[in-house]
């Protein structure tokens, strides 16, 4: 712990003063807390208020003893904030002096709403500055041993939202499937069913290699592997529950060869 402190003060003078009456929008990233940036750590060593998502582990806030807390949490069917109130709350805050730091799962602008609530701020004359987090796709994926990318497998990678699946708002599932690349898809646990058997329209067989992945990072972590044609029966005869990010594609297939490797590794 000493070299992490001392680390850690050399590196002070070169992170960023948070000011009275700015908002810092923060990416916490996937949920451990060694996942978090050295700009992020700063942030909640300086902030007097944190409003902060569902996705935050509790751990995270522990590093911020001397903030007010705000909940502000928002999770597909359950009773959630307002993306009005939030905003408003930001603003109210840091017209009151305060040094706010939003903090949001994985990275503010991926699929966080980053972008709206920096552009309310902008529009109401709150200085604000973005940390970036790692996306929880990224961590997701790093964690559970499946490759974002893979030379012989893969040269793209798409991340997609799956909560408008079914409804007019959706995606081109199809168009999708025939990239031939690997898809990720944040919130789509409910969605599930609707979004592989889109993909199969388009072309995508039913044996390509799939998972789930729960709570990534945390020690409450599930990884459930299996194909884009049994993903969502399994996941809902395992009793998967959000936050839950979903993979399409062959890069799913190095996973049992890493964990493999990995056990004869630990064997030896």
């Amino acid at each position: 712990m000493a070299i992490l402190d001392q680390a850690l003060a050399r590196l002070a003078p070169k992170l960023s003063s948070f000011d009275p009456g700015h908002v810092w929008l923060a990416g916490a990233g996937p949920g451990h807390a060694g996942a978090l940036t050295i700009d992020v750590v700063a942030a909640l060593g300086q902030a007097d208020a944190i409003v902060y998502d569902a996705l935050v582990d509790s751990s995270v806030l522990d590093a911020a003893p001397q903030a007010e807390l705000h909940f502000m949490g928002k999770r597909g069917g359950k009773a959630s904030a307002a993306q009005d109130d939030i905003t408003a709350l930001l603003v109210t805050l840091a017209r009151r002096g305060r040094r706010v730091l939003r903090l949001k799962g994985g990275d503010p602008y991926v699929f966080g709403r980053g972008g709206e609530e920096a552009l309310a701020l902008a529009r109401a004359g709150i200085p604000f500055r973005i940390l970036s987090g790692v996306t929880s796709a990224f961590g997701a994926l790093a964690s559970a041993g499946i490759p974002a990318t893979m030379r012989g497998l893969n040269k793209a990678i798409i991340l997609a939202t799956g909560h408008a699946a079914g409804t007019s708002d959706d995606l081109d599932w199809a168009a999708l499937a025939r990239t031939g690349q690997p898809i990720v898809v944040y919130m789509g646990l409910k969605t599930l069913g609707r979004i592989t058997s889109a993909l199969m329209e388009g072309g995508l067989a039913a044996s390509t290699p799939a998972a789930l992945i729960a709570a990534a990072t945390t020690p409450a972590e599930r990884v459930l592997v299996s194909t884009v044609g049994r993903l969502a029966a399994e996941a809902e005869a395992a009793g998967f529950a959000s936050p839950a990010l979903a993979v399409f594609g062959e890069i799913v297939s190095m996973r049992a060869e890493l964990m493999e490797l990995e056990r004869l590794a630990r064997s030896a």
